[in-house]
């Protein structure tokens, strides 16, 4: 009989992407989802195209990262470990990492 807590996986895990359509960051938010979901299948990943510039990543309504901030990209393996860890009980952390971007706003 389990206890409620112990290695018991969250079925509301939501992580929300909002990315610039302009920078062609559509499979930017594809590649994320599907290295969140290798690791953590039961998460639902919503990418939405959004404001220009943008690449920021919401999990369960919690903003962890921003590109508008950190004119960068997240490490895809950190933001996975986050959401890993929000799914075993975890609150979500503010990602650190990040990768090289090419995108010029003109």
């Amino acid at each position: 009989m389990s206890d409620g807590k112990n290695n018991e996986i969250s079925d509301n895990l939501n992580v929300h992407v909002e990315y610039c359509g302009v920078c062609d960051y559509g499979g930017h938010c594809l590649a994320l989802a599907k290295t969140i979901q290798s690791g953590t299948p039961n998460a639902r990943v919503v990418c939405k195209r959004g404001r220009q510039g943008s690449f920021e990543v919401a999990i369960n309504d919690k903003l962890v990262y921003s590109k508008l901030r950190t004119m960068a990209l997240p490490d895809y393996e950190e933001v996975a470990q986050v959401v890993s860890d929000v799914a075993q009980g975890g609150e979500p952390k503010e990602i650190k990492g990040e990768q090289p971007v090419n995108c010029v706003i003109s």
